[in-house]
């Protein structure tokens, strides 16, 4: 694995990663659901190719895979609005029985009663202004929500429009590329590290998506048998917060102690939901996905802290999403460019520590 040892070649090569960085940040509003419609593109490619086999036009099941994801959002959006915006109007008045309830373990708990004080003060309610206005600061709190919902909205119409013409194209991209190459080795090369990251983060993200249907099921049924309300919501909570690998289930932890203190009675029940919740990631995150990805897609889990909280820091939440696909095809990129290969291996984890858990 030689690294480059011409000076203006790694200099160069720094300060384009350093160009493109700064584009992605300072164009982010372009380039983030471009980005997206590209990963979506890997995810859906096999159903592209499912129906080109039973011979449907590319245009036509482009548009069809389109449309039904777009429903599915829409009624699941439809579907949550309401629990949403029921919690939204109610964690500003719950504010006062949660602070009380932390009294009662302050001492455990000092890092979270500073969260609270924290999200209070995001929120705008004071005690006086929360006991006196809590239907202001509930509007207060949807307002921001809806600002937030009317970005993402914007961004997503032009995911969605840059993903159809990205299915509709299908390997044109690649044909172009392998047309410029000059030398035979070079084409194959091409094809050989295209196919690599297709079927690589392919597979990552079907088996993460089924994992994570699995564990907002799971999340739904055991908030419902606990007697909380919406468990629909937390299972969607639980499915979309699992997509961000490590920072997410932490998060998760918090919000389901959050939930629980709110509504449930008494004080021991008011732990169950976060205690389920941790019981049904560890078993899925330590056991189960581990098991079905450690064989082709081992990642250094320092680096992958790294990128989570750099792409948090540059593209916000969708950036923590997307932070593992991105990661994992710069690895495959790397190791299938020889100058590159020390990068990408610099990127593996470790494998016999995957083989052993397989």
């Amino acid at each position: 694995m030689p690294l480059p040892n011409d000076p203006k070649t790694v200099f160069l090569g720094i300060l384009t990663v350093i160009a493109v960085l700064g584009c992605a940040y300072v164009a982010r509003e372009v380039i983030l659901p471009v980005v997206l419609a590209f990963i979506l593109k890997l995810l859906l490619q096999p159903l592209m190719r499912l129906l080109a086999r039973v011979r449907v036009p590319r245009p036509v099941a482009a548009l069809l895979l389109i449309v039904a994801l777009w429903g599915l959002l829409a009624g699941l959006g439809g579907m949550l609005s309401g629990p949403a915006q029921s919690w939204g109007q109610r964690l500003p008045e719950g504010l006062p029985r949660l602070q009380e309830r932390v009294k009662v373990i302050s001492a455990p708990l000092d890092s979270l009663k500073g969260m609270l004080a924290h999200a209070k003060g995001m929120i705008g309610a004071s005690d006086e202004g929360t006991a006196g206005h809590p239907a202001a600061a509930g509007i207060d709190f949807q307002g921001a929500i809806l600002s937030g919902v009317q970005t993402f909205a914007s961004e997503f119409l032009t995911m969605f429009l840059v993903l159809f013409f990205l299915l509709n194209s299908g390997d044109t991209f690649l044909r172009r590329l392998v047309e410029v190459m000059p030398r035979f080795r070079d084409k194959r090369q091409v094809i050989d590290i295209a196919w690599q990251v297709e079927s690589d983060v392919s597979s990552y993200l079907v088996t993460i998506t089924m994992m994570n249907l699995l564990v907002g099921i799971a999340t739904g049924l055991a908030m419902w048998a606990l007697g909380l309300s919406d468990p629909i919501l937390w299972g969607a909570v639980a499915f979309l917060l699992n997509y961000v690998p490590i920072l997410g289930p932490l998060v998760g932890v918090v919000t389901f102690l959050g939930v629980g203190m709110l509504s449930l009675d008494p004080l021991w029940k008011a732990f169950m939901p976060m205690v389920l919740y941790g019981a049904i990631h560890v078993l899925e995150g330590e056991t189960i996905t581990p098991m079905l990805l450690a064989r082709r897609f081992t990642l250094n889990p320092v680096i992958v802290i790294i990128a989570l909280l750099f792409w948090d820091w540059m593209w916000g939440v969708p950036g923590a999403i997307l932070a593992v696909p991105m990661l994992a095809i710069t690895k495959i990129l790397c190791d299938g460019i020889r100058p590159l290969a020390a990068f990408g291996h610099f990127l593996e984890g470790d494998r016999r520590k995957a083989a052993d858990e397989s």
